[in-house]
């Protein structure tokens, strides 16, 4: 609460009461009717009202975010050296008097838009670029009055140091530090170089005036209509061909899909021949090794021709038939009768029919 503040208030009201005070003794004296009362009370008001007064003129509250340049008609200098902190500080009545100053965060902005700066209408920088191009760049200065120089801002620069150091200082360095860039640079890969170059230039110059620079907003460029035209052009132009090159090396790359499905196909005809190669081989060389086998087992036994022959025979040959001049080279198997047996009433002596051989 400020204290200095409904001091002057309560003094108000007190000569508010004076001055009824005073209608009313002169309202009672026109009818003739005693005034003293009256008049003790108008005296004792008003000296209280004087009193409070002149205290209250001495009182002065500084908020936490100001600081308080005090004007003194009977300091060598003129003012105090020292400026008021925060709190509930005394001056001398009438003799002295407090100018107070923000050392909160403020902010300038100069901007194209009509609505976005503290000026109204186009406030942008327009600036030119060292190869001869016009630009137009939006910028925001968050800056505060340094706590400890607001005695000397003041003397310097009283309240006019937004416009008059703060907006003609940063549009100067702006256009300065544009000018030793190309346009391309500017828009593009040295942008942040530029304006970290401008915040450095633009916090030494405002240090040595008593402020301090929080932050330089390089908001926006914006360029001329025709070279917004060409540089429209030239982005068109270099996505067509971004979009061509694109192009090909997708046909590239199918291509090379393609050719490295033929080469899979062609690798597995020849894996799969190599292998049908090498099963072959592996094929002929047990065939091989079986007929050496064999052989050796039919010098060293015989018979097993023999046998072999016999095992080959189908289980219900009864006949077999040969060429007449045709010798036998083998001998035949034995055949046993098919014949069902004879009934047990047949004689005895009743010859067995046995199988013959026709030649």
């Amino acid at each position: 609460m400020n204290f200095a503040n409904l001091l002057q208030g309560f003094v108000a009201l007190l000569w508010v009461v004076v001055i009824v005070l005073i209608v009313l003794a002169v309202l009672r004296a026109s009818r003739r009717q005693k005034v003293g009362a009256i008049s003790t009370a108008i005296l004792v008001t008003a000296i209280s009202a004087v009193i409070l007064t002149t205290v209250s003129a001495g009182l002065v509250f500084i908020q936490p975010e100001e600081r308080g340049v005090v004007i003194s008609a009977l300091a060598p200098k003129g003012y105090r050296e020292e400026a008021l902190q925060p709190g509930l500080r005394w001056i001398i009545p009438y003799f002295e008097n407090v100018v107070i100053y923000l050392i909160s965060r403020q902010n300038y902005t100069m901007s194209i838009s009509p609505l976005e700066g503290q000026m109204q209408g186009d406030d942008s920088v327009a600036a030119r670029t060292s190869d001869g191009q016009e630009i137009f760049l939006d910028a925001s200065i968050i800056y505060a009055i340094d706590p400890e120089q607001v005695v000397d801002v003041h003397i310097v620069w009283q309240n006019r140091f937004t416009d008059e150091l703060i907006r003609p200082l940063t549009r100067g360095i702006i256009r300065d530090a544009v000018s030793q860039y190309r346009v391309e640079e500017v828009y593009s890969t040295l942008r942040a170089e530029m304006a970290e170059t401008i915040t450095t230039q633009l916090q030494e110059k405002m240090a040595d005036n008593g402020l301090i620079l929080t932050n330089f907003i390089l908001r926006n460029i914006t360029f001329s209509p025709e070279y917004a035209a060409s540089v429209e052009q030239k982005q068109i132009a270099e996505q067509l061909a971004q979009q061509a090159k694109f192009v090909v090396e997708q046909r590239k790359q199918e291509a090379e899909q393609a050719r490295q499905s033929a080469q899979g196909l062609a690798d597995a005809v020849v894996i799969r021949a190599e292998g049908d190669a090498e099963a072959r081989l592996i094929a002929a060389d047990a065939e091989s090794k079986a007929l050496e086998l064999i052989a050796q087992a039919l010098a060293d036994k015989p018979e097993l021709l023999t046998y072999q022959y016999i095992t080959k025979l189908a289980p219900g040959v009864q006949v077999m038939l040969v060429p007449n001049n045709t010798p036998y080279l083998l001998p035949l198997p034995t055949l046993e009768p098919t014949n069902p047996a004879l009934p047990t009433a047949l004689p005895t002596a009743l010859p067995t029919a046995e199988p013959t051989t026709t030649p």
